[in-house]
């Protein structure tokens, strides 16, 4: 299990991200196209005004409780996003704490968000189709747009591990595809490991965790 990042330091991380966006530039994109958004889920309540310092304004976590708990603490450092696999459950409290769901993918969550409705929500596709994966198959895509009860501006997915990079190329160009099929706006793909690609196959939102944190 991955450790908590600890004793962060402020100038640390902001080279870090300084080198995230220059790799960004370097892959052909200008920074204002491209949110790097932190991805937060090993970070502790304690070190997020560290991020702050940086310069993060974007932030992710993946669990509802933990998105709940570091909210309450540093609402007003950050603008929140939530990453991870949502319950349905959860739904009534990450809805009021976030700006943008990267992951909807079920028929409960989707049914719980018209009481708890949200500015806009993405769409996570399993566009590798694997079974043990999160994610709508891409077949259903539409049909999940067209019920989802708050505004849909884009589609997120998290491909297979790959050792290489590269291997993942294949999978953003797909979702890209898809968004650009059904008119939608906001990538969210790639992470610490692969997120270059991602955006060069036209994420506008990538997940950084250790990059900017090691």
């Amino acid at each position: 299990m991955r450790m908590a990042f600890t004793d962060l330091q402020a100038a640390k991380v902001r080279d870090n991200l300084e080198r995230v966006r220059e790799r960004i530039v370097r892959s052909g994109r200008a920074p204002t196209e491209v949110d790097v958004l932190a991805a937060i889920k090993y970070v502790p309540v304690a070190e997020l005004p560290v991020l702050a310092e940086a310069g993060i304004e974007l932030v992710g976590e993946n669990r509802g409780q933990d998105l709940v708990a570091k909210h309450e603490a540093h609402g007003d450092l950050f603008v929140w996003d939530f990453i991870g696999q949502l319950q349905s459950r959860k739904v009534k409290d990450v809805a009021p704490r976030v700006r943008l769901i990267h992951s909807v993918a079920s028929d409960s969550v989707l049914s719980k968000l018209e009481a708890n409705p949200v500015p806009e929500v993405l769409i996570q596709v399993n566009v590798a189709e694997e079974e043990a994966k999160e994610g709508i198959q891409p077949s259903d895509l539409r049909e999940v747009v067209e019920r989802c009860p708050v505004p849909v501006t884009g589609l997120s997915t998290m491909p297979p591990f790959a050792h290489a990079a590269e291997d993942n190329r294949r999978h953003f160009a797909r979702l890209a595809e898809l968004a650009g099929e059904h008119g939608l706006q906001r990538l969210s793909m790639g992470t610490t490991r692969d997120y270059w690609i991602a955006v060069q196959e036209g994420a506008t939102i990538v997940r950084v965790g250790t990059a900017l944190y090691e």
